[in-house]
């Protein structure tokens, strides 16, 4: 389905040295930020209290955040358990205080604003279970890079799967650059939009590569520069409709879904759209680099020298 055609193509890598300049000096920040300031990493990596409390009726979660940030504690998670009476708290450790004093002070605090509330469970999440979760996040990212590289491999060429794979993590790494730099609260959700932003990268690059793959096929007179014009402007109008509507969507979750989601569809808002530049400015300008060209990737029969406006073109030969 197209909402429109551009019948014209648009020059996209004229300019890709500067636009790849413009992404190199982003990423090469982004990674000073994360050395020079590091992840504000969440109780689930750096260990904490946990509390289970319960309500004699459904309670405000934004009024059960703001006691506990009146408190002094930050960073605190606070969410719905099985139900809307029953809250889950996670604190980081505080400050010359255990666990078992910090759970009781808040649990003083809620009673103020509710007697009912009472203390169902208490736990201390520990540094360990923390390290553990970081090492198999860590372990997920790199069996998802590995697996994408070895797809692309099979179905294009090295050459797209090097480019596609420099795309990804350029994009893995400027969200995490603008974590480390506005020191957001970094969660384990969090780390399931990064793993889902790669997923969604590369799924625009694999468009794209597909579609250069059949203009090298079908427009034999053309040069490389030009084939990846054209591939990149014959899918615009798919790339509007799809990410448009996947924004929207993550666009509310942002805006309506509270504090629970706000970091997690914080980090796909930036993901996504650093995905879009990413396909089109880095993706295809590093095949492009790397000498992508028509014998890497027509093997057997050719379709004839066809004009990229004409509306019957397509058919073979």
């Amino acid at each position: 389905m197209e909402f429109f055609k551009i019948h014209r193509d648009i020059p996209f890598m004229r300019n890709a040295l500067v636009f790849n300049a413009i992404s190199a000096l982003t990423f090469l920040a982004a990674v000073f930020f994360l050395f020079s300031r590091g992840l504000h990493l969440s109780v689930e990596f750096t260990g904490g209290t946990l509390m289970e409390v319960s309500y004699s009726q459904p309670v405000d979660l934004n009024t059960i955040r703001a006691t506990v940030d009146g408190l002094g504690i930050q960073d605190v998670q606070v969410q719905n358990f099985g139900t809307a009476k029953d809250v889950l708290i996670r604190m980081p450790v505080q400050k010359g205080s255990n666990s078992a004093q910090q759970s009781e002070k808040v649990l003083t605090a809620l009673k103020a604003g509710d007697n009912q509330v009472t203390l169902r469970r208490t736990e201390f999440v520990g540094p360990q279970v923390g390290d553990e979760l970081a090492t198999d996040g860590l372990k997920a990212l790199a069996c998802v890079v590995a697996g994408i590289m070895l797809y692309l491999a099979i179905r294009f060429e090295w050459k797209f799967a090097v480019a596609a794979i420099i795309a990804n993590l350029h994009d893995v790494v400027i969200i995490l650059g603008f974590f480390a730099f506005f020191q957001w609260e970094f969660s384990l959700p969090v780390l399931a939009a990064v793993l889902a932003v790669l997923g969604y990268s590369v799924n625009e690059s694999v468009v794209i590569f597909d579609r250069i793959r059949e203009n090298f096929r079908r427009y034999r007179k053309m040069n490389t520069q030009e084939i990846i014009d054209n591939a990149i402007t014959s899918t615009i109008s798919r790339t509007i409709i799809t990410h448009g509507c996947t924004q929207l969507m993550v666009l509310s979750m942002l805006l309506f879904g509270g504090a629970t989601l706000h970091y997690f569809a914080l980090a796909l808002t930036i993901g996504i759209l650093f995905g879009i530049y990413s396909s089109v400015f880095v993706a295809a300008a590093i095949a492009m680099w790397l000498g992508i060209k028509r014998e890497d990737l027509v093997k057997g029969g050719v379709k004839k020298e066809e004009d990229p406006n004409d509306p019957n073109a397509g058919a073979t030969v």
